[in-house]
C-alpha cells in the first residue's frame, strides 16, 4: 500500500523552509504532536538537540519508536494533545501536521500548547487549504460542511498567523493514485476524483498556521 507519510513529507521542503523563516529548531528541543509512525522525527533530530514524538495510539508509538531507535537524542510517549506528557516550558519548537488541531474544537490541545511552550518558541500546525487546489476542492465535496472561513478566523483568534503554501501529489503511476485517493475518500467519490485527474499528479494547498510564544 502507498504509504501516505511520503505524501506529507514535503518533497520540495516549502513547509520546512517556512517554518524556519519563523523560527528554526537546531539546537532545540522539539515536540512532535501527533507524531504517527514517526516520519518526520528523524529530519528534526538532524539539527535539533531533542526531540520528543507523542502518539496517541499504541501501535503507531510503537512503530516510531521502530523508526528512531537507532536516532540519538529522540524519544516517543504514548500521550494526546490535551494532555502532553512533558513539563511545563519545555518545549522550542511544537509541530503537528494533520493531527489533532483541525481548528475549533481543539481549545484544550491549546491550552496545552500554552503551557508547554518555552518564550521564544514557536508552535506550527499543517492543516489542508480547502479553498484552493484540485485536492482542496475535492476536499470540500468530500465535507461540504466544512467552513475555510471560520477556521481561519478561529486561528487568527488564537493569535495564530497564516503562511500558504503550494505542494502537489506526485505517484509514480495510476494504480499509485488510484491506492491513495481511495484511502482518503469514499469509493464513489475516489472514482469520481480519479476520473477528474489525467496523470499523476495533483496540485495540492495546505496552510501552515504558526505563533511565537
Amino acid at each position: 500500500m502507498y504509504e501516505l507519510e511520503n505524501l506529507a513529507a514535503d518533497p520540495d521542503g516549502r513547509i520546512e523552509e517556512a517554518m524556519r523563516a519563523v523560527r528554526t529548531w537546531d539546537g532545540a528541543t522539539v515536540l512532535d504532536i501527533g507524531c504517527g509512525t514517526g516520519f518526520h522525527l528523524p529530519r528534526f533530530a538532524r539539527t535539533a538537540a531533542k526531540v520528543l514524538g507523542v502518539e496517541p495510539h499504541e501501535a503507531l508509538a510503537t512503530a516510531a519508536r521502530r523508526r528512531v531507535a537507532d536516532t540519538p537524542g529522540v524519544a516517543v510517549r504514548v500521550g494526546a494533545a490535551q494532555a502532553l506528557p512533558v513539563p511545563p516550558a519545555s518545549v522550542d519548537v511544537a509541530h503537528a501536521r494533520w493531527a489533532y488541531f483541525f481548528g475549533p474544537g481543539c481549545e484544550p490541545g491549546l491550552a496545552e500548547l500554552d503551557r508547554v511552550m518555552r518564550r521564544g518558541g514557536a508552535a506550527f500546525v499543517i492543516d489542508n487549504d480547502a479553498t484552493r487546489s484540485t485536492f482542496g476542492s475535492w476536499f470540500r465535496r468530500w465535507l461540504p460542511s466544512y467552513d475555510p472561513v471560520a477556521v481561519e478566523r478561529f486561528w487568527s483568534r488564537h493569535g495564530f498567523s497564516r503562511t500558504p503554501i503550494d505542494m502537489s501529489w506526485r505517484f509514480a503511476d495510476r494504480a499509485a493514485l488510484e491506492a491513495v485517493l481511495r484511502i482518503e475518500f469514499p469509493a464513489d467519490l475516489a472514482t469520481a476524483f480519479l476520473a477528474e485527474v489525467p496523470g499523476c499528479e495533483v496540485d495540492y494547498a495546505v496552510n501552515l498556521w504558526w505563533r511565537r510564544y
